[in-house]
């Protein structure tokens, strides 16, 4: 587990829904092409929204803490 904390560029949609588009690692943005798979967890009381994404390089997973609104990423696997 890396846990490098992230800037992510997201979309609110309609009810609860979070969707990210791009985020910077590195100083290099990458863009979204596809969400793979979500999930949630608890960290002690705060809630964890954490996200799969496909971008150029590889997959990502990115996490948010709802409760200290932070990201960070997770683990990178290559292609």
């Amino acid at each position: 587990m890396i846990k490098y904390p992230l800037r992510v560029a997201v979309i609110f949609g309609p009810g609860l829904s979070i969707k990210p588009v791009w985020f910077d690692l590195h100083i290099r943005k990458h863009s979204i092409l596809e969400t793979i798979y979500t999930w949630t967890d608890l960290k002690g009381s705060a809630k964890r929204l954490h996200f799969t994404v496909r971008a150029e390089g590889g997959l990502y997973e990115l996490t948010y803490n709802t409760a200290e609104q932070t990201w960070e990423l997770g683990r990178i696997e290559g292609y």
